[in-house]
């Protein structure tokens, strides 16, 4: 295996001719993937994002994406595969301000990266689980209420809570609501579960279907009315809709370090695939 068995493009339908179908071979795993390259920029002038795809005896092995000035996110490698793709963005004089992947990918690009660049790599306190979702279970409790679709004149509402959830969970978010095209929420389907006076009281978002899969992003729950199971029937609610529409896998992340959501998704229903963790590189 050489680095140059990495190739690399700025060019997103090249790369999904090459690399598509095993990115959907496990759309679980790949979710960040498939959404990202199903996704154009918001507008010309939006720098380009870079993609590269591990190429061996005319077969795809792994691959990775990059938003522009982002971190780079590959597929699981091996160590060899994650040094040799350390030696390849090297030798281009690539620089990255950290990795974001499957735990121990993480770790051995991080540790390839700081032999080929002299970078300190710092793995933030900060884990992620990916959940696919198994057999759907009902939420319990269940809350009164029902969930709803949002429509247009509730655009304002979820740029809100979007600005919330981002604020809870540590993400920077645009102070300009015109900027709202450019976020990762932009292109989502928004559900929200209502009271039985039309109060909404919990939020829960969805990727469009992808390669069969859909991610369920973002759930939110204003502070003082947690606790009381509107984020499990809204979170069910989009799972159901989503297996309804089509999708065979339904996925999503959540803090493993918090209890409180991890014992919710079980009860949905959602079973743990891998976990996943940031380097950052200094």
């Amino acid at each position: 295996m050489r680095p140059d068995d990495w190739h690399l493009t700025e060019d997103v339908d090249a790369f999904l001719a090459r690399a598509g179908g095993f990115l959907r071979s496990r759309p679980d795993l790949h979710t960040m993937a498939l959404t990202v390259t199903a996704s154009r920029p918001s507008s010309p002038s939006s720098p380009a994002p870079l993609f590269g795809y591990l190429e061996e005896s005319g077969e795809v092995r792994a691959a990775f994406h990059r938003r522009a000035r982002g971190l780079l996110s590959p597929t699981v490698l091996t160590p060899e595969q994650a040094d040799t793709l350390a030696a390849r963005l090297a030798g281009l004089r690539h620089v990255l301000p950290g990795v974001s992947a499957e735990q121990h990918t993480a770790a051995a690009f991080a540790e390839a990266w700081r032999r080929h660049t002299g970078a300190t790599p710092a793995l933030r306190a900060q884990r992620v689980r990916l959940y696919r979702l198994g057999t759907p279970a009902p939420p319990d409790p269940h809350p009164e209420g029902r969930a709803r679709a949002v429509g247009e004149r509730d655009h304002e509402h979820v740029v809100r809570w979007c600005r919330a959830f981002t604020a809870d969970v540590g993400e920077d978010f645009p102070a300009d609501d015109a900027d709202w095209p450019g976020t990762r929420f932009a292109a989502k389907r928004f559900t929200f579960w209502e009271t039985p006076d039309g109060t909404p009281v919990s939020m829960a978002g969805a990727t469009p279907i992808v390669a069969g899969h859909v991610r369920v992003d973002p759930v939110y729950t204003p502070a003082p009315l947690r606790g009381r199971g509107y984020a499990g029937a809204v979170t069910a609610q989009v799972g159901r809709a989503a297996l309804a529409a089509g999708a065979h896998t339904v996925v999503l992340f959540a803090d493993p370090a918090n209890p409180t959501s991890t014992a919710l998704y079980q009860r949905l229903g959602y079973d743990p695939v891998a976990e996943f963790t940031v380097h950052d590189f200094t």
